[in-house]
């Protein structure tokens, strides 16, 4: 066989492997990972279906059993907060007035860089968004709420979560958030322009443009203290809960990801950033002044590896995140790192299992202010 034979099929079978993982991440074959592999994080391997307690920092193995936890489910005698459902047009957005890619295209590397993705067709395009907003039984009227924003929601789970802590006096009264997105994903959509650009842009069109909103349409008052405000998302939505804190955090102090995307998939290219959320552990955080941050976060075994066309070296989402563990840990941060055993990409049967202890960990030295 010809060398430019060869050439052109491993050139062929990368841009497959992209376009498979592009359609359907698990479709592509993933490696399974050690957590005791040489490299990553020294951690506390917890009993089979057991999860770290509320008041431990630091690594945790946990899995293979993923049973849901009790607050996972509704629960006989609890009251159940109220859930208001809005739909959001994107001509009602000036940050985001929407972008869309072309279905089945995707970017090619640039010749001189290969960590910048050159994407030609992305344009205007509108959008509808999805907005819950759970507001709990012992909200009082009148009064300053702590909240949570979620990324990619509506989420149910996190309400019937929110039900039974809140109940059982584990996390503090607090409303509940959770944002459809734009649509799409990665380079050249509307979600990934909101959720991969490492700026403080998407916290911006949160505070202008949806808290307004909720205040408005139920109701409610939010408070302004930065401890009393938290974020969480998964995958790109859970980098995106990071870079919401990490660029405002006179806004927000608490995170929660399941499987963050912290990697290059930021776009358009930006070259004050240009390793995208990968330099959040390579170089942003070991770099910086710590924040007051309060940071949970979760990976699983088997989740995303994806070799793509760009070959930069910055597109494995578990060495991402046990990197960003050690990158904590050096700027001794307040933080939870579960690695879940026989887990996929924000797995939801971990969700289940880990989301109330999650809450009640990253909410376990709120202090509400006298005044606000």
């Amino acid at each position: 066989m010809k060398r430019t034979e060869i050439i052109n099929r491993a050139s062929l079978f990368a841009i497959w492997f992209y376009m498979l993982w592009s359609l359907n991440p698990t479709m592509a074959q993933i490696p399974t990972r050690d957590p005791h592999t040489p490299g990553y994080v020294v951690a506390t391997e917890l009993p089979d279906g057991a999860t770290p307690s509320p008041t431990s920092n630091g690594n945790f193995i946990i899995g293979p059993k993923h049973n849901p936890a009790p607050e996972s489910v509704v629960q006989v005698g609890v009251p159940q907060g109220t859930v208001y459902r809005f739909t959001i047009d994107s001509k009602d957005s000036k940050i985001y007035p929407g972008i869309a890619r072309e279905p089945n295209t995707f970017g090619t590397p640039d010749p001189a860089n290969p960590a910048k993705l050159i994407v030609t067709t992305s344009h205007p395009a509108t959008y509808t968004r999805q907005v819950a907003v759970y507001v709990p039984t012992q909200y009082r009227s009148g009064t300053k709420a702590p909240f949570i924003v979620g990324a990619d929601g509506p989420d149910n789970l996190l309400f019937t979560v929110l039900d039974n802590l809140i109940a059982g006096g584990k996390v503090p009264a607090m409303i509940a958030i959770s944002i459809g997105n734009g649509g799409g994903d990665a380079q050249g959509s509307e979600r990934g322009l909101e959720y991969d650009t490492m700026s403080g842009l998407y916290a911006e069109f949160i505070e202008n443009e949806i808290l307004p909103f909720v205040e408005r349409k139920c109701q409610v008052k939010l408070t302004k203290d930065p401890a009393g405000r938290a974020t969480m998302g998964g995958s790109s939505g859970g980098s995106c809960a990071l870079i919401m804190a990490w660029y405002h955090p006179e806004l927000y102090h608490r995170v929660l990801n399941y499987s963050g995307t912290y990697i290059n998939q930021q776009w358009p290219y930006n070259p004050e950033t240009p390793q995208g959320a990968w330099g959040f552990h390579a170089q942003i955080i070991p770099t910086s002044q710590s924040k007051p941050l309060r940071i949970w976060m979760e990976v699983g075994d088997r989740d995303l590896f994806n070799p793509n066309v760009m070959r930069d070296g910055m597109h494995d989402w578990v060495l991402a995140n046990e990197n960003m563990a050690k990158a904590l840990a050096a700027k001794h941060y307040q933080y939870q790192f579960i690695f879940a055993r026989n887990a996929g990409h924000v797995d939801n049967n971990v969700k289940r299992q880990t989301l109330p202890e999650a809450l009640e960990w990253l909410w376990k030295d709120y202090q509400p202010r006298n005044k606000d």
